[in-house]
């Protein structure tokens, strides 16, 4: 009940509790709340965060981000109890990709080998051959010999992109994220006539006329690492606001300019990222619940693909 809630330092105090209690770690990702990513033991992005999955002593895993984040979490970690805050924390890349549409697709495709971006489902992942991240997407692909047939999903922004960078010809599977695909070259254009010295960074999941004005494309991780490296003092942000908050850390004389999304508000908010809570977490903690259950059947299939990506991130 709500009325059983601590509040404000009780909270904060009452999260740490349970986290020693339960011998508990707490993975945020980048898109988080500041004050989720503030009390958490590691923030990262995809890949990050499931290097750190992967090699945590923890018992139990809290994991505070979206489904498939937590899912990859329990692929790793069959034995731990993973915790997701809010289990309606989804994402829109991995819901247009439901496992039994994507398995009749890839019928058209004998023969093709599946590289699949993290943000999708254990189902999906079971179907593939390697994962990637938009960090590691590129060196996924270039993982196969030149002239193996690759589908790529559930992206097709960052499928297009690692089409061009690399050279390979890729069949994409047409999804795409409801925030990136709000970013509109027209919105950009019109921010750098106002802030012309401002750098332009992107992620890889917008649109390629957005990718191709941009000054740097890279990974959550890659764009805070840009601003933090740049001489620039001035930086236009094409991905999820939730990233100006290390990024702000990082460089707290640079002047951060989150990119106009095409509906007209001042911002660019992943809505299932921000399902999480203090409160939720609290409670997930205490309850021990939701939890994250993945068939064993599915997470033997999935495992062997995402083992593949971190043994070539290594």
């Amino acid at each position: 009940m709500a009325e059983d809630l601590p509040q404000g330092q009780a909270l904060l105090d009452g999260i740490e509790r349970l986290r020693k209690q339960l011998d508990a770690v707490i993975l945020a990702h980048y898109y988080q709340d500041p004050e989720i990513q503030d009390l958490a033991d590691f923030v990262g992005d995809s890949l990050q965060l499931s290097q750190q999955a992967a090699k945590t002593s923890a018992k139990v895993i809290v994991f505070c981000g979206v489904h498939f984040m937590a899912e990859t979490a329990k692929i790793l970690n069959p034995t731990k109890q993973v915790l997701l805050p809010d289990l309606d924390a989804g994402c829109s890349l991995a819901d247009r990709c439901p496992p039994d549409q994507f398995a009749k697709w890839l019928e058209q495709y004998p023969g093709h080998k599946v590289v699949s971006y993290i943000n999708c489902s254990a189902g999906v992942k079971a179907l593939s051959d390697v994962i990637c991240t938009s960090s590691n997407a590129e060196k996924m692909v270039a993982s196969f010999p030149p002239g193996t047939p690759i589908v790529f999903a559930p992206d097709r922004h960052l499928g297009a992109w690692v089409q061009k960078k690399t050279g390979r010809d890729l069949v994409l599977w047409p999804g795409f994220c409801i925030v990136h695909e709000q970013f509109t070259e027209r919105q950009l254009t019109k921010l750098k006539v106002h802030h012309p010295q401002a750098k332009l960074i992107a992620h890889p999941e917008c649109e390629a006329s957005v990718l191709e004005m941009a000054d740097f494309v890279g990974s959550t991780r890659a764009l805070v690492d840009y601003v933090k490296s740049s001489p620039a003092k001035s930086f236009i942000v094409a991905t999820e606001v939730g990233i100006l908050h290390l990024m702000q850390k990082e460089r707290p004389d640079a002047e951060l300019i989150p990119a106009p999304p095409a509906s007209g508000c001042n911002c660019a908010i992943c809505p299932y990222m921000r399902l999480n809570s203090l409160e939720k977490i609290y409670l997930c903690m205490r309850d021990r619940t939701p939890e994250i259950v993945v068939p064993e059947d599915v997470r033997v299939r999935a495992l062997r693909p995402v083992k593949r990506m971190l043994e070539l991130s290594a």
